[in-house]
């Protein structure tokens, strides 16, 4: 049972406790049964209409005061007909939370006249001497159960605040993972957008152009139908013209996905890729899948592919090392890919300088490394493309070196939401 169900039922414990003694035991008489068993159904009721849900119910100042003081009325008559409603008279100790601010002392000590008099045995045993007891009993349950009950608000105001901040946070970190995947939407939308610039301009530029020759030579071979030897070169380069247009289409697909990609996933891929480097490297590489693997979208692929190419590229050319690990990591909203050697290593801090100068000069488009020192062969360049490459699909690069203890570079991209997700 959980603790609201508990605190709601409390009140209704005690008064159920109070009403069997107080028929048993009580006087039976006709105008005793009603006060008893009516104000007992009309506590039950008033309960049902107003009691807190649970410790840290919220109220406003008019319902809050309005449900006490009935509930302290009816609390009130019950005693007095009968101090066996003690047990539910405790109520008004627990529910004083309803109250605005001080007036909760207000309650207290409303609840701790009463609670005396059932200590008392009944208001008729308030008289003479028994004033003096009676004071002091109010005083007592105003030290004890009062400090008790403002310690317990006190406590709720502090887990009230403390549950309000949570809520604040959750709503904030709601607010940003919106705001993350929004960047990551427009920056994905940003690199199609260049993509699909730059394959307009290289199809301008070579493939229509190419095209438009071709049709030009094929029309001037028509007209020389009387000239075989006129209209055969004209033939001749209208067929140069469409092997090279040929070439350059296979060119501008090979830049928009690679050749590994075209037939194959990317875990394939990527073992095609490192078994290639392997042989020609003489280093060993091994890859490596982790978790379930997943359909990416060809941009994602496309980056990962080619930071895995660039740092196997490099890690032969600059690392020294005898083993590489590629391994590919995909999780319920990221993929990443690993790729650490045990080689030479650098200083990945003066690499890191570097790449971010050349970013900001938008001079990353080198083929430098991520694994070697940068003042020796422009690693900046090539992990500045890696960095670019990368933040155009809302991912990351990480690279972590020392010198003499290898390298370990990592590039991490978030998986789109599902649509309708």
């Amino acid at each position: 049972m959980d603790s609201a169900r508990i605190y709601r039922g409390i009140p209704y414990a005690g008064l159920a406790v109070s009403l069997t003694l107080a028929l048993i035991i009580g006087p039976r008489t006709a105008a005793y049964y009603a006060v008893v068993l009516g104000g007992s159904a009309a506590a039950a009721l008033w309960l049902a209409w107003g009691a807190p849900a649970h410790e840290q119910s919220v109220y406003s100042v008019r319902r809050g005061v309005l449900y006490y003081t009935v509930l302290w009325a009816l609390i009130a008559i019950l005693i007095v007909k009968s101090p066996l409603f003690g047990f539910f008279g405790f109520t008004g100790y627990l529910h004083a939370v309803v109250l605005p601010g001080r007036t909760k002392l207000i309650g207290i000590a409303a609840t701790a006249a009463v609670m005396a008099t059932t200590q008392m045995g009944g208001i008729q045993s308030i008289h003479g001497t028994g004033v003096y007891i009676y004071t002091g009993l109010v005083a007592i349950n105003l030290l004890i159960a009062g400090s008790m009950t403002l310690s317990g608000v006190a406590e709720l105001e502090h887990r009230r605040q403390l549950a309000d901040a949570n809520e604040r946070l959750r709503e904030m970190l709601e607010e940003n993972a919106g705001l993350h995947a929004q960047l990551v939407a427009q920056a994905r939308e940003a690199g199609i957008l260049d993509e699909r610039q730059r394959l307009a301009g290289e199809i301008h530029d070579t493939i229509a152009q190419g095209l438009t020759g071709i049709v030009r030579h094929l029309e001037v071979a028509e007209r020389f139908d009387a000239d075989p030897d006129k209209r055969q070169r004209a033939v001749a380069v209208a067929r140069d013209l469409a092997r090279d247009s040929l070439a350059e289409a296979r060119r501008s697909v090979q830049a928009l996905r690679p050749g590994p990609l075209v037939a194959a996933q990317l875990p394939e891929a990527l073992g095609e890729l490192a078994a290639t480097w392997s042989r020609t490297s003489g280093i060993d590489a091994r890859v490596e899948i982790s978790g379930d693997a997943v359909a990416l979208p060809p941009a994602i692929e496309v980056v990962l592919f080619r930071a895995a190419q660039e740092a196997l590229a490099n890690a032969g050319k600059y690392s020294e090392a005898e083993r590489v690990g590629v391994t590919l990591s995909y999780t319920s909203d990221v993929v990443v890919l690993d790729i650490v050697d045990d080689g030479k290593g650098f200083d990945a801090a003066t690499v890191s300088v570097v790449s971010a100068a050349t970013a900001a000069l938008g001079t990353g488009t080198g083929t430098g490394t991520g694994t070697g020192p940068a003042s020796a062969n422009g690693t900046g360049y090539g992990l500045a493309a890696m960095r670019t490459r990368l933040t155009q699909i809302g991912g990351t690069l990480t690279v972590e070196s020392e010198p003499g203890d290898g390298t370990a570079i990592s590039a991490a991209v978030p998986l789109p939401t599902p649509a309708g997700g």
